[in-house]
């Protein structure tokens, strides 16, 4: 959410002249992450959220995210909304860059995740998986097995440069995930990018999930896996067995995993990671 592409108060709030949220009152660029161009926008009646996306997301996958975001908030979850203009239009042009205008949500990200706030990041997960169960669209998802098959072809050149045996230790890894991978697990729309800096906090409670930019279709225990591997860890790679615990129960309050999900989690972690830090996490807190 850095700002790339300028956006001068004159031309905002032209802009702003297209929706009926009023008249501009301030504006302040965003200067966290590393995707789009994002400003924090104030009218007279409401604040919002404008991202100017940037080269690094694909124009063609933008009607899908908003799609997504449009219809997971109108099924009442803390997902920001996209904004439509007076013609019916969310996605716009501004500056040289598709925009879009996007409901502001209140809350904080947390650097130190408590198990309590771990519970509730879950519960919202499978909230999400839910809610999406009847969201139409598709997207594959470039982050699991067949992307890091290509990924990893491309990069092997490269790897002896980087460490020795760097490369036969990837290519056993992605062997070993090609063979065990699980083919018939439930799927559907998935947010593959929870981390706790996407998970806004409101006291106690969720006020937002946010950034929305890598999901996409896949296995729902996976995005389980990925949210479980960066929210049961600590920056320095400490396990941190109470956190991963509270966030699988307080997805399974929601949405029990099936036999199959539960015997190949500890797999999906592992892929989610990249290695076993996250599987065996898994199985020495949860499974066995």
């Amino acid at each position: 959410m850095a700002v790339y592409t300028k956006v001068s108060a004159e031309t905002l709030a032209s802009f702003l002249e297209g929706y009926d949220v009023g008249v501009l009152v301030s504006a302040k660029g965003i200067a966290e992450g590393v995707e789009n161009s994002n400003y924090l926008v104030e009218t007279e009646r409401a604040r919002f959220i404008l991202t100017l996306y940037e080269k690094r997301v694909d124009e063609r996958d933008l009607p899908y995210f908003l799609g997504l975001t449009d219809h997971l908030s109108r099924k009442g979850l803390p997902v920001p909304a996209p904004i439509a203009d007076r013609s019916g239009q969310a996605l716009q042009d501004l500056c040289g860059r598709k925009a879009c205008l996007i409901e502001f949500l209140t809350g904080v990200s947390v650097a130190e995740p408590t198990p309590e706030q771990a519970a509730a990041a879950g519960r919202a997960l499978a909230e999400l998986h839910e809610g999406a169960a009847d969201f139409d669209g598709r997207r594959a998802n470039a982050l699991s097995l067949d992307g890091w098959q290509e990924l990893s072809a491309e990069l092997m050149p490269q790897l002896p440069q980087v460490g020795e045996g760097l490369g036969a230790l990837i290519a056993e890894e992605i062997a070993h995930l090609s063979s065990e991978w699980p083919r018939d697990l439930p799927s559907g729309t998935i947010h593959a990018d929870l981390f706790p800096d996407n998970v806004l906090f409101s006291g106690r409670e969720i006020g937002g999930i946010i950034d929305f930019y890598f999901a996409c279709t896949d296995f729902l225990a996976y995005d389980l896996a990925v949210t479980h591997a960066a929210w049961a860890f600590g920056e320095d790679g400490t396990p941190l067995p109470q956190v991963g615990e509270a966030l699988l129960e307080g997805y399974e309050a929601v949405r029990p995993l099936t036999p199959d999900e539960t015997a190949s989690f500890g797999l999906l972690c592992r892929g989610a990671t990249g290695g076993e830090r996250c599987g065996g996490c898994f199985k020495g807190a949860r499974r066995g």
